[in-house]
Formats: structure tokens, sequence, C-alpha cells
């Protein structure tokens, strides 16, 4: 969390300076913190002889993984590189989140049980994942757009991507999540079937994961159905994943499965 909050730093000192070279600071920033990141993930898991994702706060800490997993092939392409800069603050603010002692809670009783539980939670927490950095991407782009409207220098001395390329990232990133989280809903029913023997359950966090599946296919369905393009795709992706990230908590709160303590 610190080097994420020193990422955060950096990045407003790159905005300040229009992000005119390609700066490899943050990008080795945010790999490093990944690595330590993933060992914390690693340990914890091996401490409780379970998969580490049981409660609010390990599934947040999953997510940020997730979009930080993401990134780091991306930003090898260095025109893709500042798409770091941008995720640095909500990685550090949902991280900073997370910490709150009341999210780690223990369950009485481990709440993984067999493959099937912990690969629907996997595949739905990757999901929104590729979702946060499709809303980063969406913020990249509308950072650029308004710098062209505007006319201000930045946009023509800065080494971020065009707003076309930035589009079709937003695009594909949207597409990735809504797979991921197709195949995770999937998953779910098949361990619902197996666990209580239904496919589906009036658990508030399975109703709302239905709700997300459908505003993303709503969003994807405008984008190619009625070539909503651009400014507004970008807001589409922005606006979405805020909803997620503000209201996941709460639905996570009030599941009876998920959060059996």
């Amino acid at each position: 969390m610190i080097l994420y909050g020193i990422c955060t730093l950096y990045s407003i000192f790159l905005y300040r300076k229009g992000f005119r070279h390609h700066d490899r600071v943050n990008y080795l920033l945010l790999l490093v913190a990944f690595c330590l990141h993933t060992l914390a993930m690693v340990q914890r898991g091996f401490s409780l002889s379970r998969c580490p994702i049981n409660n609010l706060y390990e599934a947040t800490i999953f997510i940020t993984w997730t979009m930080v997993a993401v990134y780091l092939p991306i930003g090898v392409w260095r025109r893709l590189r500042f798409l770091g800069a941008f995720a640095a603050p909500l990685l550090f603010a949902v991280g900073i989140f997370a910490l709150m002692p009341a999210l780690d809670v223990s369950a009485p009783t481990p709440t993984f049980s067999g493959g099937w539980s912990g690969l629907h939670k996997a595949l739905i927490l990757l999901a929104f994942g590729g979702f946060g950095l499709s809303c980063v991407a969406g913020i990249m782009y509308l950072t650029q757009e308004h710098d062209l409207k505007m006319h201000k220098l930045r946009a023509v001395i800065s080494v971020l991507p065009p707003i076309e390329r930035l589009e079709y990232v937003v695009e594909r990133l949207l597409v990735a999540g809504f797979g991921l989280l197709s195949a995770g809903l999937v998953s779910s029913a098949l361990y619902l079937k197996r666990i209580h023997d239904v496919y589906v359950q009036g658990d508030p966090l399975l109703v709302y994961s239905l709700l997300v599946w459908g505003i993303y296919l709503v969003l994807l369905t405008l984008r190619w159905g009625f070539k909503q393009r651009g400014r507004r795709l970008a807001w589409g992706a922005v606006l979405t994943f805020a909803f997620v990230i503000l209201t996941f908590w709460g639905m996570y709160m009030l599941s009876d499965l998920h959060n059996p303590a």
C-alpha cells in the first residue's frame, strides 16, 4: 500500500508535467508493489490453508491485484504505460478502504468448500478487475478528449495514446470482463447445484452479480448495436464501475452465503 501511495503521488507529478516522456518509474513501482501484493496473498492463503478470497477484505484485495496483473503486460507497450498513472490513485483508494479492520472478519468455519467455490469467486473478482481497468482507460480517454477540446498544449506534446486506440482498449477490457463475469455466474450456478441442489438462489450478492452482468450487457449492446462510441462508451465504463465499487461491499455484507460471520 505504501508503494501504491508513492505511485499515486508520482502520477500527480506526471499529470502536472503533461505526460511528455515515456516514463518507466511508475511502471517499475507498480511492478514491485505487485510482487509484494502477490507474496502477501500467497502467504495468507498458506496460513489459512485455503484460497484467500473468503471475506470482503480478501475479495477487495483480489480485485486490485487483478487490475495490476492485467495492466503490467499492457504497460510493456510504452504508449499505454501511462495507464498505470491513472490506475494508481484508484488502487490506492480501494486498498485503503480494504484495510478497514471491520472488513477482515474470519468466519467460524472456512467458507471455502471445493473447487467450484474458489473458481466462481476468482472468475467474478477477475471480471471486476477487468472492469476496473476499463474504467481507468475510460478516464484516460476522457482526459485526452478534454485536452483536445480545450486546445491544451498537453494534448499535443504528451505521449499518451490517441483516443481511437484508447476507445479500442476500453471496449476490449469490457469484453474480457464480461466474459469472465459470465463464466463466474455459470460456475456459481454449478456450485449452488452441488451444495444446495438449486441453480439459482435469492442471495443478495447473486442477484447483484446478475444485475451488474445485465448492466454491462446493455453497455456492450449499445456499443455494438447502436454504435455508441467514444465519449459515451468511456463514460459508461467509468460510471458503471463506480457503481460497482461503491455498492459491492454492501451486497457482500448482506450475503449469507459469502458472509456467514
